[in-house]
């Protein structure tokens, strides 16, 4: 069972269909107005984190544009989606995405808008890796095959995180859970901020985030890695083993994140910003600050990038299927 997206692959997969050479900068209509980017999560998640240290880099490339972020966390980023596809495609209104938003129509009944034809997908613009992270003073397990004996040992007793019902951190935990044959409570939250202060505080024990968001609190202590999710390790953490090195082959997964705007966004509009997101990522500061998160950076082209959504969608719907998940 594949829950996977491979950072190998996807590296390979947006290296070859990344823009050739430096993105010219179109400037913007008018400039004074701000660039409302709208964060389908909240404060202190992955993509929180990237578009933060993104944004100075942005407001250059847009040729001093000021961009203003807006976290809508909520219902595995639906709340904050639905602000998108509602919005004027006037350009002055993007937003990020990432996994959730082509899981999400296979989690929930009813959708408040189409995943696809009700957006304009500017660029898919890299990937994150993801960590299985515990409490160190509620969890004595040190490595996935101390914390599959605890949890074998221990049933009923040990609760697992996620940023809400059906997200990709929600599969992603549930994809250890189900490769190490155990059956642990799952506790849904708004959010990523509130998940990770929840397992610091002990509400919960344990978690799967993105590894920009926890690596402060790894550095200090407050959080143990138990392991990597993808196929390869990161460079911050290089004594933490990814899952498939502890013996779970199958556990294998990152989250990528794409600049998206409202449906029928004027093309002038989509080459202008896809511009000026190429040109931000491209920047040096904005290159430091995502290796140090150990973000994989190539953006993909429109078209590309539309296609890559519709295969990510039919994707976790077969995945989702296969899990057997839920949102009550």
């Amino acid at each position: 069972m594949t829950f996977a997206i491979q950072r190998r692959g996807i590296t390979a997969l947006f290296a070859s269909l990344a823009l050739c050479g430096a993105a010219t900068v179109v400037h913007a209509a008018d400039k004074s107005k701000p660039l409302r980017v709208v964060l389908p999560v909240g404060a202190g998640s992955g993509v929180d984190t990237i578009m933060r240290a993104a944004t100075p880099s942005l407001t250059k490339a847009l040729d001093g544009q000021p961009v203003v972020i807006e976290n809508l966390p909520g219902a595995g980023g639906i709340t904050g989606a639905t602000v998108i596809a509602r919005a004027a495609p006037d350009g002055q209104t993007i937003g990020v995405v990432s996994n959730n938003h082509v899981v999400n129509p296979s989690v929930f009944k009813k959708m408040p808008f189409d995943a696809i034809n009700d957006f304009t997908v500017i660029s898919v613009v890299g990937a994150t890796p993801f960590v299985l992270v515990v409490n160190p003073s509620k969890v004595p397990a040190k490595n996935a095959k101390e914390l599959q004996a605890l949890l074998k040992a221990k049933p009923d007793t040990y609760n697992y995180a996620s940023s809400g019902n059906g997200t990709i951190l929600h599969l992603a935990g549930a994809m250890f859970m189900d490769a190490a044959g155990v059956d642990v409570r799952h506790v849904p939250y708004k959010g990523v901020g509130p998940m990770v202060a929840d397992i610091m505080g002990g509400q919960v024990e344990m978690g799967v985030v993105a590894v920009p968001a926890v690596q402060g609190q790894l550095k200090s202590g407050g959080l143990r890695a138990i392991g990597v999710m993808g196929k390869t390790r990161v460079a911050s953490l290089p004594d933490v083993p990814t899952m498939a090195e502890q013996g779970f082959p199958d556990v294998d997964v990152a989250g990528w994140f794409a600049v998206v705007g409202p449906a029928k966004l004027p093309p002038a509009e989509v080459k202008h910003l896809h511009s000026a997101v190429v040109t931000a990522f491209s920047m040096p500061e904005t290159k430091e600050a995502m290796a140090k998160q150990e973000n994989i950076i190539n953006p993909m082209t429109p078209e590309a990038s539309l296609a890559f959504f519709k295969a990510e969608q039919e994707r976790y719907a077969r995945l989702v299927k296969k899990a057997n998940v839920t949102v009550e």
